[in-house]
């Protein structure tokens, strides 16, 4: 029986991907029938270039997780998102800070899913934006996650 979305929440908050912790992630909101997320992240200057801007390296990671983990959402089943094609497309120079994504999953097919994510400032002003075609990847592997549980 797959979880409903408090569960999902929950579950994505008590374990994170070692890179959701670098980034400070916090899963604010599940939506599983629409396979939507929206996560927080903290960033600071380890994340900027010499201009004190987010890298925009870091700025796809932050859309990526955020899309995957609508992905995962949408699956409806264990298993793993992974990435085929990236577009990220920026639109603002992202501050230090609090940041905003929304991932979505526009598609769930048997062997690709289409995603996107929107990755706003503390104002709502939008950063950038994510689009992703991808592979679903059916599993009852455990994933490596880190427990943030203290």
């Amino acid at each position: 029986m797959p979880l409903d979305s408090q569960q999902l929440l929950e579950r994505f908050n008590a374990k994170m991907t070692p890179t959701g912790i670098l980034f400070g992630t916090k899963v604010l909101e599940v939506d599983q029938p629409a396979g939507r997320v929206r996560m927080s992240f903290q960033i600071d200057e380890r994340f900027c270039n010499p201009r004190g801007t987010v890298q925009g390296g870091i700025v796809g990671a932050l859309l990526d997780d955020a899309s995957a983990f609508a992905g995962i959402v949408a699956l409806g089943e264990p298993g793993f998102i992974a990435s085929m094609e990236i577009k990220t497309s920026f639109l603002s120079a992202a501050m230090p800070g609090t940041l905003y994504a929304e991932g979505r999953c526009l598609k769930m097919g048997r062997s690709s899913c289409f995603l996107e994510a929107d990755l706003t400032d503390s104002e709502g002003l939008l950063i950038a934006k994510l689009s992703s075609s991808a592979i679903p990847i059916r599993s009852d592997k455990k994933p490596k996650l880190v427990d943030t549980r203290s």
